[in-house]
């Protein structure tokens, strides 16, 4: 298991540096997980290896939210001054993503000639 988490924030490591070097618009650990996607897919056997802990990790993601939520509750005092603007800046954000996905499943139904559920 720990190997395996090795090989996971290796791949973060990578991406990270290669973000860095290449001065790249994308996270690093984005980059890191396409790299580990692509691994994953040439090679089933490390893919087989890293799904245990993989889904270990998925079981705890709500862990990971602790940190946030520390960080929100030490930063209340920019939420009494900045709070409207967050919340408008949070709901504008959902809006057009949602948006955004739906006008891209639309377009992406009629390039592939789909017309079930595009409605």
């Amino acid at each position: 298991m720990i190997l395996n988490i090795a090989i996971i924030l290796v791949a973060q490591l990578v991406g990270e540096v290669l973000a860095r070097l290449l001065a790249l618009p994308i996270p690093g650990p984005v980059i890191g997980m396409a790299l580990l996607l692509v691994s994953f897919l040439a090679s089933k056997p490390l893919a087989e290896r890293i799904l245990p802990t993989s889904q270990g990790i998925l079981a705890h993601l709500s862990l990971l939210f602790v940190p946030a939520g520390v960080g929100v509750i030490s930063h209340v005092e920019v939420l009494g001054t900045s709070g409207l603007a967050l919340i408008a800046a949070l709901v504008a954000s959902t809006l057009i993503a949602l948006v955004a996905g739906a006008l891209t499943f639309v377009a992406l139904a009629r390039l592939t000639g789909s017309t079930e559920g595009a409605e």
